[in-house]
């Protein structure tokens, strides 16, 4: 099951994969039309077009590997490397006298390189890596021009490319950060809506079914020790009346068969009190004696993500509709380290069909999700 955060980042990693497989196929290409356009500004125009070939199979690599999130440190270094080296390169081999406009084009050809380390990693590593670039760049420059306005010029606009596009990749991280949380915290409330809408349709079902029990078996048992024609005295009487008024108490009481689960939780759910964590509880529909194996994986889940919650409010409710079973924990406050949920399922017979998930929105809280069948549970 995809949780709410990582169907977020599949969404932001698929747009921002799509803008740095652009740029990795557009700049480098357009460096390698110049250079074939303009071949007479390179003493070796063969080793530049070898250069951006090579620039763009990089594209091909790299950009599917920053799909995953993060560029590991032996891809991150071979950005590196070839960026420099693209650049150290083109300049090497690019003619003093020719365009001055074309010098550039190693710096803007190979900026993306740079991009994905922005993206990868902290400040603490892109800028001196764009600080590394900038200063080839300027060496190269200076020793082709010597120290003139022109060559001041070229390096002041190869440092405004690298500033540039760096700049407005490293505001984007902080903004990916935010979309994604906006768009975590829509499907939690959009979840917890649907978990209410449930709940209250569930509600409504066995109110209605416990009025249909008392209408059509209650009602008529009690005319007929009225009338006399059923005799009070009866074992089957009495035992059919007992029944009922069972049942009548249960739902008078806003209680249920089922509250097996419930007292399996009391410890957990009195130890949450105790803190300053009070849970309310509400149980719809009949839940059944869930075997050892499930009580106990659902009493340690539940107790080990109260564990992990502040002193707030928090609600736990029990939903039951044929043989599914639901439990939603829900809270609002901050959770401290989530724990490992899969470790408590271990036991749980396969035909349970067993789910634990933990859905957190940061600082809007989140709510806990398990779910078992009864059929299988045996």
């Amino acid at each position: 099951m995809v949780s709410p955060q990582q169907a977020a980042w599949d969404t932001v990693e698929a747009g921002l994969t799509s803008l740095l497989r652009a740029l990795a196929v557009v700049l480098p290409a357009l460096a390698l039309l110049q250079v074939l356009a303009n071949a007479s500004d390179y003493r070796q125009p063969v080793v530049a077009v070898l250069v951006w070939l090579v620039v763009l199979g990089a594209g091909t690599w790299l950009v599917p590997r920053s799909r995953a999130g993060r560029l590991t440190t032996g891809e991150t270094a071979a950005a590196i490397v070839i960026a420099v080296a693209a650049v150290a390169a083109i300049g090497a081999v690019h003619r003093a006298d020719s365009d001055p406009g074309n010098v550039n084009l190693a710096v803007l050809g190979t900026v993306w390189l740079l991009a994905l380390v922005v993206m990868s990693h902290s400040a603490r590593v892109w800028i001196p890596v764009a600080l590394l670039v900038f200063a080839v760049d300027g060496v190269l420059v200076f020793h082709g021009q010597g120290l003139t306005p022109l060559s001041f010029s070229k390096l002041a606009a190869a440092g405004y490319i690298i500033a540039a596009i760096l700049i407005a990749f490293a505001a984007l991280r902080p903004t990916l950060d935010t979309h994604v949380t906006m768009a975590v915290r829509q499907a939690a409330l959009a979840s917890r809506a649907a978990a209410e809408r449930a709940a209250a349709a569930a509600i409504k079902q066995e109110r209605r079914g416990r009025l249909a029990v008392l209408e059509e078996e209650a009602l008529p048992l009690l005319r007929g020790i009225a009338d006399g024609t059923l005799d009070p005295a009866d074992p089957g009487v009495r035992e059919q009346c007992a029944r009922h008024a069972a049942v009548l108490r249960n739902a008078l009481s806003d209680g249920g068969p089922g509250g097996e689960v419930v007292a399996a939780l009391q410890p957990a759910l009195r130890a949450a009190g105790a803190r300053g964590l009070p849970v309310t509880v509400q149980l719809i529909g009949d839940p059944g004696m869930p075997p050892p194996p499930v009580i106990r994986a659902l009493t340690a889940t539940v107790d080990a993500v109260l564990a992990a919650l502040p002193p707030h409010q928090a609600a736990l409710t029990v939903v039951a509709a044929g043989d599914d079973v639901e439990l939603y924990l829900t809270f609002d406050e901050p959770m401290g380290s989530a724990p490992d949920l899969r470790r408590f399922g271990r036991d749980v017979p396969a035909a349970a069909r067993w789910h634990a998930s933990l859905n957190v929105t940061g600082a809007e809280g989140g709510f806990l999700e398990v779910s078992w069948r009864k059929d299988g549970a045996a």
